[in-house]
């Protein structure tokens, strides 16, 4: 009782929620979401550079990503699979690992996949962020690599 009486009381600031109707099918953006060379293709901010993608796709299993930014700067993140739904729902820990390997802050993500007439509704929540700067900074984040999973997926769909 007293773990949901704590995350009722989470500030909106300190959590992140997005929602996206995207043209394609549940399973196939499932997929796109849990299949490493797929999301090889669309994870990261648009300009990125996707430098290594790992994905180990079950409770407890390891992902990676490491992405190069316009300018040149090295971002790599990484987590665990808690839990997988297909194609229904992604639990995930996410958190930016430094050069040495050490974790930050880390928090969770859960991706569900809704089937809205082969259409799907995607809805991202992550949470607890440390910062208000650092949710700001992932919705940004996010929302530019929803963009560049849109497009993969539009692109998909005209093969």
């Amino acid at each position: 009782m007293a773990a949901r009486a704590s995350a009722a009381a989470v500030p909106a600031v300190y959590e992140l929620v997005i929602v996206r109707v995207l043209d394609a099918p549940r399973e196939r953006v499932f997929k796109a979401w849990t299949e490493r060379d797929r999301a090889a293709q669309w994870w990261g901010p648009q300009g990125f550079a996707t430098i290594a993608c790992e994905m180990d796709v079950r409770p407890g299993g390891v992902w990676l990503r490491a992405m190069r930014s316009p300018e040149g700067n090295l971002f790599r993140k990484r987590g665990v699979y808690r839990e997988i739904v297909e194609p229904e729902r992604l639990v995930f820990t996410y958190a930016d690992e430094d050069a040495e390997g050490n974790l930050g802050h880390e928090t969770v993500v859960t991706v569900t996949f809704a089937d809205i007439g082969g259409r799907t509704e995607l809805t991202l929540h992550q949470a607890v962020f440390a910062t208000a700067a650092s949710r700001a900074a992932h919705e940004g984040g996010w929302a530019s690599c929803l963009n560049r999973f849109a497009g993969h997926l539009t692109g998909e769909d005209r093969r």
